[in-house]
């Protein structure tokens, strides 16, 4: 039985194949371990999964296969055929294959060399933030809202500051502060509860 040649050039044999939208799948041995990865890319975001088998040296390149059971991986060996299973990023050897009448070939192809973290494309770029529109004032009857100040009545108040007279001309009544009737500014008494106002 002859054994597949396992490196060129001192480089471990590689095949890559596009087993779905954004997902990779490369497979490489050395020795008696077969080492599969599969690498899942979507804007924003990169998942890689990989795992090693003890099969045996390869005697013929491996075949991968689409069915409705999920992807596998066969193997032909010197231990004998094995199996592998492609379900999302999980990877796990399989007893045996599925029954293949619809199953699809998957192209392979040589690759370098296999891929490493840092070997991974960069991922792309988020767009920048857009800063939130300023908020428009508030506005209910004589008390008004805005970023950091409030209004009501002759009243304000501003952040970290205490509520304070909007004027300073002196002390300025608009309404009672037991009834809440409309006052002047001149009156000593409301006109609605008798409540006697401070000079």
């Amino acid at each position: 039985m002859r054994m597949l040649e396992t490196r060129w050039g001192g480089n471990a044999m590689v095949y890559v194949c596009d087993i779905s939208t954004g997902q990779k799948l490369y497979l490489t041995f050395q020795g008696e371990q077969t080492t599969v990865i599969s690498i899942l890319s979507a804007p924003g975001q990169q998942q890689q999964s990989s795992q090693s088998f003890r099969t045996g040296a390869w005697t013929e390149p491996p075949q991968v296969l689409r069915s409705p059971q999920g992807i596998f991986i066969t193997l032909q060996t010197a231990q004998g055929p094995r199996v592998i299973q492609v379900q999302g990023q999980t990877l796990q050897a399989a007893s045996s294959l599925p029954p293949l009448q619809q199953a699809e070939q998957i192209q392979l192809t040589e690759a370098a060399t296999m891929p490493g973290l840092s070997e991974i494309p960069p991922l792309e770029p988020l767009p920048p933030m857009t800063p939130l529109p300023a908020m428009p004032p508030l506005q209910m009857g004589n008390m008004s809202l805005k970023p950091m100040e409030m209004r009501m009545g002759n009243m304000e108040m501003r952040m970290g500051q205490p509520l304070t007279p909007a004027a300073q001309t002196g002390p300025r009544r608009n309404f009672c502060s037991q009834c809440g009737a409309p006052v002047q500014p001149s009156d000593r008494f409301c006109s609605s509860c008798g409540h006697q106002f401070d000079p």
